[in-house]
């Protein structure tokens, strides 16, 4: 199996975001792990300086934040949880009180409402105080949150793992579109093409 932290090869590009990852962090977030076909895998969290710049590029954390291990894999272990809920919302399952535990408490690591500030030039202003030592906490609230939003809004119903074997991705649904890029959609058309082929019905 590859190697957590290895980049994707130059013969297996970048897959896009999956439909809906534009619209909805947490989506971005879960698909961050990514199965591949021939066994591998791929971590954009794998690391420590993945992580930071997985979270710089979406804006949750400045370039110099310094993440370490232990933030990391409080990360990861997060991706899990909410990838355990998705599978139960996609699935019509119940939710293990343990995945529900974990984003609850990611949900109250920060303070949901903006404090109001005043600037001698700009006058006032609303922000979220960010100390260094709260941006992981902060990351944690913001992704956790987006998740909820996602599983409890108009969107829920359009959440669907990806219908290509190995991918684990999820997307958002568009009329019949079970795929998360067209790469795995022609990998899931040439699978029944050949089960087609090697197995035809018989009357």
């Amino acid at each position: 199996m590859r190697a957590m932290s290895e980049p994707l090869t130059a013969a297996e590009p970048a897959l896009p975001p999956a439909p809906g990852a534009d619209d909805y962090l947490a989506l971005d977030f879960v698909n961050s792990a990514i199965a591949l076909p021939g066994g591998h895998f791929v971590d954009l969290l794998g690391t420590p300086a993945a992580t930071n710049r997985w979270l710089t590029e979406r804006g949750l954390a400045p370039e110099d934040a310094g993440v370490q291990e232990m933030c990391a894999a409080q990360l990861r272990s997060l991706r899990e949880h909410l990838r355990v809920l998705f599978a139960a919302r996609t699935g019509g399952l119940p939710a293990l009180p343990a995945a529900l535990s974990a984003v609850n408490d990611a949900l109250s690591r920060a303070p949901s409402a903006a404090l109001l500030y005043w600037d001698d030039e700009r006058g006032p202003y609303r922000t979220a105080p960010c100390p260094t030592n709260e941006i992981l906490d902060r990351a944690l609230a913001t992704l956790a949150a987006n998740a909820a939003d996602l599983l409890t809004g108009p969107d829920a119903d359009r959440l669907t793992p990806c219908g290509s074997t190995p991918c684990n991705r999820y997307l958002l649904r568009h009329g019949r579109r079970h795929w998360c890029s067209v790469r795995c959609g022609d990998r899931a058309r040439a699978a029944r093409a050949y089960a087609r082929r090697t197995h035809p019905k018989t009357d």
